[in-house]
This record gives structure tokens, sequence and C-alpha cells, in this order.
């Protein structure tokens, strides 16, 4: 079959939301899904990242699919079973079986014998993908994931999605792709013509204009700590209103519910380093509602590829606040990369609009209320000390979490 009667069948039964990590057995899918559309390809830096990404989108009241090689059910095994599975996020993935029967590149093909295997490991419901019963596949799919609440999988093996030179049914693949990540921009801003951008270089946020720092002090000088993490904590649950807050996991989720817990908080108790994934996933369905990102910065640097995406995507409303102790505070207080790497400066790099730096409640307080007046993304990067204060685990169960913040967006 081609991609684009899959992608048909996959519209037809009311899947809204496509993200993932490209596999040349799916290759005509994905060229038909970066085709213009009401529905656009988000392409993802990781498989964990993707799955990140259909939580938030899940959250937001989309019905998400997750395309991957069956590889990257080795990278995304944690996010399945700490996201996915244990607060109850559905999501089609659609996975390819490289490895098939043995034949294949011999690093397939350890991968291709074990894939089934993985699923039901996971107790993740699949069947395989076969041309003659897609649609009734794709409505099971529909009919399964939302009644449990959890991910379902179809199989892809070789030769069921057209492949190779007619990929796309002749799609230009340049044009398709500008297309489809015009589309998934959140004001709908249409890029000048092709011949008129630079061959290289950054694509500016929609609605943005270059980035600037607005950092304290000298562009070079040391940002000194001066206040705990619970003390800055504090301080930006003061300036917010009602807007969602993803919390990555670790202290600065528990240290955040010790200081106000809300429904507006979804907590991250697993997981590490998904929670800006999250967080762009939920921008991206809600445009035009806030969306706010607690992270820490061991967080941060373990899905760094995320940075670029938000920066490529430029999602307005989106408020990324990284609390940065330089330290993994959860596991003893050992050496984190960001004592000599300023992560404000990633995300500027990386397209954010603003990327600012703050060490004082003055500074943080100010850094959020600029970044709620101007379309973002924006980057504010919080330099705390190793203080921790005794904080209690987040009592609530996973879904617990999930339901109370879903409702407090009113989706049904």
């Amino acid at each position: 079959m081609s991609g684009a009667e899959l992608a048909a069948l996959l519209d037809h039964n009311g899947f809204d939301f496509y993200t993932g990590v490209p596999c040349s057995l799916v290759a005509d899918l994905i060229a038909a899904l970066e085709c213009p559309r009401s529905a656009p390809w988000i392409p993802a830096v990781r498989e964990d990242v993707a799955l990140g990404l259909a939580a938030g989108a899940w959250l937001g009241g989309r019905r998400p699919v997750v395309v991957m090689q069956n590889s990257g059910l080795g990278t995304g095994l944690n996010a399945l079973a700490s996201l996915s599975l244990m607060y109850g996020l559905p999501a089609l993935l659609i996975v390819t079986w490289r490895g098939f029967r043995g034949q294949d590149a011999p690093e397939h093909l350890l991968m291709g014998e074990i894939s089934p295997k993985l699923l039901d490991l996971l107790g993740i419901p699949y069947r395989i993908l076969r041309p003659e019963s897609a649609d009734e596949l794709l409505a099971w799919a529909r009919e399964e994931m939302d009644a449990r609440e959890t991910p379902v999988a179809i199989l892809v093996p070789p030769g069921v999605v057209a492949t190779g030179a007619g990929a796309g049914g002749g799609v230009d693949r340049t044009r398709s792709r500008e297309a489809s990540t015009d589309a998934a921009r959140p004001d709908g801003a249409q890029p000048p013509p092709s011949s008129e951008r630079a061959p290289r270089g950054p694509v500016t946020p929609p609605l943005a204009p270059a980035p600037v720092a607005t950092m304290p002090g000298a562009a070079d000088e040391e940002l000194r700590p001066v206040i705990s993490r619970r003390e800055a904590l504090a301080v930006a649950v003061k300036e917010l209103g009602d807007e969602p807050v993803i919390h990555a996991n670790g202290y600065v989720c528990r240290e955040s519910f010790a200081t106000e817990d809300r429904p507006q908080n979804f907590y991250m108790i697993g997981s590490m380093g998904l929670a800006s994934a999250i967080g762009l996933g939920l921008a991206l369905v809600r445009p035009a509602r806030p969306c706010v990102v607690f992270d820490g910065d061991g967080n941060l640097l373990m899905s760094l590829g995320t940075l670029a995406m938000v920066g490529g995507l430029g999602p307005l409303s989106f408020l990324h606040l990284v609390f940065d102790n330089e330290v993994y505070g959860s596991t003893g207080g050992q050496r984190s990369p960001s004592r000599e790497v300023r992560l404000d400066r990633l995300a500027l790099s990386a397209g954010y609009r603003t990327a600012t730096a703050a060490t004082t409640p003055d500074e943080i307080a100010a850094a959020l209320r600029s970044a709620r007046l101007d379309p973002g993304p924006h980057f504010i990067l919080v330099k705390v000390t190793t203080m921790e204060t005794p904080a209690p685990r987040i009592p609530h169960t996973p879904r617990a979490i999930r339901d109370r913040f879903r409702q407090s967006l009113r989706v049904e």
C-alpha cells in the first residue's frame, strides 16, 4: 500500500497528531505526512522524545501516532514504562520490523527477533499490518488505546508500505518538509519562497525577531547563585496564574509540590529528560494558550536535542525555566556538565526567541513578567545553590496526576 493510503486511513480513524523518527520501511508514509495537512508531521530527535511529544499532545486532547523503527523500542523503553504506561497515556506506535524473519543487515537481526517479545513484556497489545485489513486494524488500534488508555502497536514488516524511488508519489521532499514545518507553526505564518531563503543558518521562529540574550552583567560574567532552588521555585510559582506547568522529575517537582500543589501541575516521577518534550507537545496542540516547563540542568542535558525542536518549531506560548544547581541532586550531588556550559547560550543558539539568566528573586520575577508579555519561545536559566530542603514524594498516583491535569485544561 502507498504511504498516502495509510495516512488517509489514519486520518479517517481519528488520529490527529503525528511524530516519530524516520525509517526507510515507511518512507512513503512519512512523505505523505510531510505534505500540507491539518495534522502535520513533527520529526523528533529520538524515539523517547517522540513519546514525550505524544504524551503532551494527548494531554491536550489529541489522538497521537508515534512512528519508529523497532530499534527505537530500545531507545524508548524507559519512556514507555515510566511515562506512557505508568500514567496511562495512549498512543499508536507504528513500529517498522527490521530484521523480519532474520533477513536484514546484522545490526537489525537481534531486534527483529525480540521486537514482539519486547511488546509482550511491556504488556502493549500489537498486531501486524496487512494492506487488505489496514482500515479494520486501525479501527481496532483506536478502540483498544482509547479503552485501555495505554499505547498499542502495529508492526510493519518490509514491503507492506511503499518505499524506494516512488516514495511519496512523486512529491518534492524539500517542499513537502517545508510545508509540514510551516503547518506545525502555531501562527500558521508562511515563510518566504525557497529562492529567497539563505541556504544555511537557523530558521527564525514565527513572529519573532532575532534571538536576544538578556543576561545580567557582561556576556562572559560568571553567574553566582545566591538562593536555593526551593526559594527560586517559590518566586516562580507566585508569578504564575493558571498556566499548566510540566515538571521535571526529581527535586524540581517535589519542591514545587511542597511550595504549592496545583491541578495545573503535571509532575514527572519518571522518564528523566522528557519534561520539555511533553511541554512542547502540549504547546503545539494548544498554540494560543501558555505552557510552562520547570526543568533541571540534568534533565535538560539528557534530551538536549529537544532544544532544537523548540527553536525550530517556535511555539509562541512556550516558557522554559531551568533550575540549574550544577549537580545531580537526587543521586548524591554528583557534578553536572552545566558547571562548564551555559545552558541559556545553548537555547539561544537553538532558536529560542529570548534566553535570560537570573540569580536573584527580583531577576526571576522580572524575567517571568517580561516573557509573559511577548511571543516566545522563552528560556530562563535560574542559577541556584545546591542547598536542598526536605520535600515529600508526590503523593498522587500517576493517573490521578494525569486526570486532574487534563481536567484543568478542560479536555474531555
